[in-house]
């Protein structure tokens, strides 16, 4: 099979014109990456989710540029094709504008990424244009945005009341007019995000929102139900259960080893028999 051709943003966008849907999968590993890749999927997010998913953390709020820069450098390892979007981690694009450029340049040039995702509307519209016109692809991302869900008292459904639905119209607006190339709509009811995806030019990501978005995503752990502490999701359909699949091969090694059956005959190496000779024959 002929290797893909890179995804761009560029590409997105005509996507969204042609009515082709955009896939696109949180993945936070050189394995994972690497296996969404040969899947084919079209765009792959390294999200501050793996401070929840991976590192084990209640929330996203404690990961650290270090963390984004270390997993995107594994995933970055593994995609030629696949379109790969670091988020910027809690508080490193709140401050100055030259605060954020900094940290943004960091993500671009350790990780090798090829754009940036950043949670807000109206409230960081300057930054991401800022990032932009510095040449720097940003994604944005309203509705749910988990690095506020104290502030916004847990995770909720967002655009129920007009005021929050006016609220993410204008923020989409605002970061499509800054020059975001795409915005990730996160648990946004589903007659909102229909609107907004047809208001925008620019495409929408849907993840707990309309099948009326440019696109989709959802967490590799998710998909593939990975993990000790998968909880089921309503906005998520597991496509696998590798994780009992995992569990069970671990289940299996663990009673063979209690057992002395591995390892087999066929899982070691046998020394020379000048070796052997030595070893159990009498030292000269």
């Amino acid at each position: 099979m002929e290797p893909r051709k890179p995804m761009t943003t560029s590409k997105m966008k005509k996507m969204k014109q042609d009515g082709i849907p955009i896939s696109m999968l949180t993945a936070y590993d050189y394995p994972s990456a690497r296996l969404a890749e040969e899947a084919g999927i079209d765009a792959i997010l390294v999200g501050d989710s793996l401070g929840n998913v991976v590192l084990g953390y209640d929330s996203t709020i404690p990961v650290t540029l270090e963390d984004m820069i270390h997993h995107t450098k594994a995933v970055t390892r593994a995609v030629q094709s696949s379109f790969v979007v670091t988020d910027m981690p809690f508080m490193t694009y709140h401050g100055s504008v030259d605060d954020s450029l900094r940290n943004v340049g960091r993500v671009m040039r350790e990780g090798l990424c090829k754009a940036v995702k950043m949670e807000g509307g109206t409230e960081i519209a300057h930054t991401v244009e800022a990032c932009t016109r510095a040449g720097v692809p940003v994604m944005g991302h309203i509705g749910l945005t988990p690095q506020s869900v104290h502030q916004i008292g847990g995770y909720k459904v967002q655009g129920k009341s007009s005021k929050q639905a006016q609220k993410l119209i204008d923020d989409a607006l605002a970061l499509e007019q800054a020059g975001a190339f795409a915005i990730v709509l996160e648990l946004v009811t589903e007659e909102l995000a229909a609107l907004i995806t047809k208001q925008l030019s620019i495409p929408t990501i849907g993840i707990g929102a309309s099948a009326g978005c440019d696109g989709q995503i959802l967490v590799f752990h998710d998909v593939v139900s990975y993990g000790s502490d998968v909880r089921p999701k309503k906005f998520v359909k597991p496509y696998v259960d590798a994780g009992e699949l995992i569990r069970a091969g671990i289940s299996r090694y663990v009673q063979e080893v209690k057992e002395r059956k591995f390892p087999r005959e066929e899982n070691v190496f046998k020394g020379d028999a000048e070796v052997m000779t030595y070893l159990y024959g009498g030292k000269e």
